[in-house]
């Protein structure tokens, strides 16, 4: 099982949105140069976080991004699921329909990813780090 590197930046990308100075904007070069990543892949990526209401983006000259309110709550499968979309990582193609032992398997499988992934707020992982910061 392998999310894409576009999941992989965007995560990253939120954790330093959630580290910033609150309101303050960040723009796309700053977060690129940060991760080591072309600004335009990662406007992409930021343009899935905005329609998904992650995020807010403001254009012009001091233009850039900022968490949306409330991002406390936001989980990595929020995350996730901005970037890749809600369908299940596992299909059976055999038409066995819900009938299929290995699909039950596979499914109760990725219930609990999501069920974990549910509980991990980006919120957590910031305290986290400004706390390793402030030491």
């Amino acid at each position: 099982m392998k999310f894409s590197k576009a999941t992989n930046y965007a995560l990253h990308t939120m954790l330093h949105l959630s580290a910033a100075e609150p309101n303050r904007l960040t723009g796309v070069q700053q977060l690129a140069d940060q991760q080591q990543v072309s600004p335009t892949y990662l406007s992409k990526i930021l343009t899935k976080l905005a329609k998904a209401g992650m995020v807010e983006s403001s254009s012009g000259a001091n233009g850039g991004y900022r968490l949306r309110r409330n991002w406390e709550e936001l989980s990595f499968l929020d995350v996730i699921h901005a970037i890749e979309g809600t369908t299940s990582l596992f299909e059976c193609h055999l038409n066995h329909g819900s009938e299929c032992l290995i699909e039950q398997v596979m499914m109760k499988a990725e219930g609990t990813m999501e069920d974990y992934l549910r509980q991990q707020k980006l919120s957590d992982l910031t305290a986290q780090m400004r706390a390793h910061l402030h030491r």
